[in-house]
């Protein structure tokens, strides 16, 4: 299992959102390089960024902070927010970003994804937001009566080869996971994913490494790094334990 810190910028800076609500921000860095450069010397294997103010705005907002991660970092980077067409997904692809992720356009523009699975394969992936079960879109300021898992199943039908599947209510409460939300997309799912929100101790990665045979083979942590909550050398061990 990965472990992806999460560096989310916001006016080009390194912030934390609690429960994805923009008013409710703290900001823990000045420069998201140097975040990035700090979790790479604590062993990250690859970074999650969230472009927020892309996510809000419907383009990408922060890809020169994102290229000089990508330039100055060893490790591959994962970028969402705002990538809903195509030139948008091939600036952020032509920035080194290893791989993007469709947020909102999963749902407003599903011809958009099936051409981009098409063109560019497993450096797509699909972030599903979820608040109780429903999807979430447009920076999490609006939520659909659409399913989560119906909307994953589409996708895969679509050509997505990951999902990237965070429930909003856990994310950045530092109170644990929604365990039963991944374990019920993995029971229907059987492509990769990667859970987002709430993990915030050993426990949470050990019980989702339960869910590693049905799919779950990565984590995000945020919140729990940067408040010092779990250390990121304690995060990578849980999750190397007993792998095969």
């Amino acid at each position: 299992m990965v472990i992806y810190p999460a560096v989310d910028i916001r006016g080009g800076k390194c912030v934390r959102l609690y429960q994805g609500e923009f008013d409710k921000e703290k900001v823990y860095s000045d420069d998201p390089y140097e975040m990035a450069q700090k979790w790479e010397s604590e062993g990250a294997e690859f970074l999650h960024l969230v472009d927020l103010d892309g996510a809000l705005s419907g383009s990408p907002q922060n890809l020169a902070a994102v290229k000089r991660i990508v330039e100055t970092v060893g490790i591959p980077v994962e970028l969402g927010g705002g990538i809903r067409d195509m030139e948008s997904l091939e600036r952020v692809l032509a920035a080194g970003v290893e791989r993007a992720i469709l947020g909102t356009a999963i749902i407003t523009d599903p011809d958009f994804v099936r051409a981009a699975c098409d063109k560019f394969s497993e450096r797509v992936a699909a972030g599903i937001d979820a608040r109780s079960g429903k999807v979430s879109i447009s920076g999490w300021s609006e939520t659909t009566e659409l399913d989560a898992i119906d909307v994953a199943l589409k996708l895969k039908s679509l050509g997505i080869k990951r999902i990237i599947y965070t429930d909003i209510l856990s994310d950045g409460t530092l109170a644990g996971i929604n365990f039963e939300a991944f374990r019920n997309l993995a029971s229907r799912l059987n492509i990769p994913i990667t859970a987002s929100g709430g993990v915030t101790t050993v426990e949470d990665i050990v019980r989702l490494k339960e869910l590693e045979p049905a799919g779950v083979d990565g984590a995000i942590i945020g919140k729990a790094l940067y408040e010092g909550v779990i250390s990121l050398r304690e995060a990578i061990e849980a999750a190397r334990k007993n792998s095969q």
